[in-house]
C-alpha cells in the first residue's frame, strides 16, 4: 500500500506541472501521513542533510568548468581539430561532430549542454555542406549523451552519492563504455553516410592541422589531467572539479583571452543556476529517499524481484527494461535519484558489481534523454536544428539503435567495462 501511496503522490503532481523536486517533497509528506508519522522536523533536517555531503560540491566545480570551456571559445577549437583531421573524409561533418561530443563530453559532463554547444556550431554548417537537417540534428543530439558517461559525468556523481559508490571508480569504468559509444555513431555514420552526395571538404596540410592541435590541445589536456589524476589517486572527484574549474578559468581568460569581467558574470550565473537546479533536486530526494526507507519500500521491491536474483543477466535484463521506460517520462536526474535506493539492494543480492551497474544504468538513461515525450537532449536538439522532435527522431533512428545495441552488448559481457576498470584501477 505504501508502495502506490508513494507512486501515486508523486506521478499526479508531476502530469499537473509541477516541478519535480516540489513532487518528491509531496510525495514524501504523503508517505509521512500513510504511515501516521508527519515531522516538518524530519523534512527540514533531510533537506539540509541531503544536500550537506562533500562528495556533491564536485557538481557546481564542474558544471562551472563547462560553463567556462563554452563561453571561453572552446568548441569552436575542437570543431577546428575535427575538421582538420577528418573533415576531408566523406560524410566528414559526421565524423567531426562524433569527435566533439566525445571530446566535448570530457569537460563539460552535461548531454544538454554539448548538445546545444555543438549543435549551435555544428548544424549550420552541416546544412551548408548539404547535409539532410534531422539526419545533422540526430548525431549530434546522439553524441551529446555520451557526456552522460564519460568523466566528468554529472550522472555518475549522483549515482556515486545516492549509491554510496565510488565516484573515482565510476569515473574510470564510464572511460571505455564512453568511447564505445562514440565508436557505434561512428560506425553507424560510416553505413550511413557512404553513399551520400556532400562533397567532402578540401584535406587540409600537416602545418593547419598542427596549428588546430595546438590551439585545441589546452582542452584535450584537461581530460588527461582529470583521469589521470583520480587513476594515481593524486585527487579526489570533489578536488578534481576544482582542478577542472581553475584550469577552464586560466585557459579562458588567460590563454584564449576570450571572456571579459562581465563575461566571467554570466558564465557564473549559468552555472549557479543549473547547479541550483540538480542540488535542489537531490536536497528533496534525500527526503523521499529516507521516507522509502522507513516504509520498506526497497525491501518490498527486493522481495518482488528475488526469484530473479539466481539468474543476474535475467535481472539487469528486466531492470533495464523497467528503467528505459520509466526514463521515456521522467528526466535523467530525477529517476536516479529515486530509483537507486530502491535498486541497490535488489543489485547486492544478486552479487551484481556495483560500479558495473551504476555504468549500465546511467548509459540506459543516457539513451532515455533521447525518446519522447520527455527527453530533454531530444527537445534541446530539436530547439537547436529548428526542427520538430519527431524530426530529429526520424533522422537519429539509426544512432539510437546502435547505442541500444552496445547497451545489451554491455550487458551481456560484463568484462568489456570491468576488465579495464580494474586495469586503470
Amino acid at each position: 500500500m505504501e508502495l502506490l501511496v508513494f507512486v501515486i503522490a508523486l506521478f499526479v503532481p508531476i502530469a499537473l506541472g509541477v516541478p519535480i523536486a516540489l513532487s518528491l517533497i509531496v510525495a514524501s509528506v504523503a508517505l509521512m501521513f500513510q504511515l501516521d508519522m508527519f515531522s516538518v522536523q524530519v523534512v527540514a533536517e533531510n533537506l539540509v542533510s541531503g544536500a550537506n555531503n562533500f562528495s556533491l560540491m564536485a557538481i557546481p566545480f564542474f558544471i562551472l568548468a563547462g560553463e567556462l570551456m563554452n563561453a571561453g571559445g572552446i568548441t569552436r577549437r575542437i570543431i577546428d581539430l575535427g575538421l582538420s583531421l577528418v573533415g576531408h573524409r566523406q560524410g566528414g561533418m559526421g565524423y567531426v561532430a562524433i569527435i566533439a561530443a566525445i571530446i566535448f563530453a570530457s569537460l563539460s559532463g552535461s548531454a544538454v549542454a554539448d548538445t546545444v554547444a555543438l549543435g549551435a556550431v555544428l548544424i549550420p554548417l552541416m546544412l551548408r555542406a548539404g547535409y539532410d537537417r534531422n539526419r545533422s540534428t540526430g548525431l549530434i543530439a546522439s553524441g551529446g549523451v555520451i557526456a552522460g558517461v564519460i568523466p566528468p559525468s554529472i550522472p555518475l556523481i549522483l549515482f556515486g552519492v545516492t549509491s554510496g559508490v565510488s565516484i573515482s571508480k565510476l569515473f574510470l569504468a564510464g572511460v571505455v563504455p564512453g568511447l564505445l559509444m562514440g565508436l557505434a555513431l561512428i560506425v553507424t555514420w560510416w553505413l550511413v553516410s557512404r553513399r551520400s552526395e556532400q562533397q567532402p571538404l578540401p584535406r587540409q596540410s600537416l602545418g593547419d592541422m598542427l596549428r588546430a592541435l595546438r590551439q585545441a590541445g589546452w582542452a584535450l589536456l584537461l581530460p588527461v589531467i582529470i583521469v589521470g589524476g583520480l587513476r594515481f589517486g593524486i585527487f579526489t572527484p570533489t578536488e578534481a572539479g576544482v582542478v577542472a574549474a581553475f584550469y577552464a578559468l586560466f585557459v579562458s581568460v588567460v590563454v584564449y583571452r576570450e571572456l571579459s569581467l562581465a563575461d566571467l558574470f554570466h558564465v557564473f550565473v549559468a552555472a549557479a543556476r543549473m547547479t541550483s537546479i540538480i542540488m535542489l533536486l537531490v536536497a528533496a530526494s534525500s527526503v523521499s529517499a529516507w521516507m522509502m526507507t522507513m516504509a520498506d519500500i526497497p525491501m518490498l521491491v527486493a522481495d518482488m524481484l528475488s526469484g530473479m536474483t539466481d539468474s543476474p543477466l535475467l535481472l539487469l535484463l528486466l531492470i533495464n527494461l523497467i528503467v528505459l521506460v520509466i526514463s521515456m517520462t521522467m528526466d535523467l536526474a530525477p529517476v536516479i535519484l529515486i530509483l537507486t535506493p530502491v535498486l541497490m539492494p535488489v543489485i547486492t543480492q544478486a552479487g551484481i558489481d556495483p560500479v558495473y551497474f551504476g555504468i549500465i544504468f546511467i548509459i540506459n538513461l543516457s539513451i532515455g534523454l533521447l525518446t519522447p515525450p520527455v527527453g530533454t537532449v531530444l527537445a534541446a536538439a530539436a530547439s537547436v536544428g529548428k526542427t520538430t522532435m519527431g524530426g530529429v527522431l526520424q533522422g537519429m533512428w539509426p544512432f539510437l539503435l546502435a547505442q541500444l545495441v552496445l547497451l545489451t552488448m554491455l550487458i551481456l559481457f560484463p568484462q568489456i567495462v570491468l576488465a579495464p576498470l580494474h586495469w586503470m584501477s
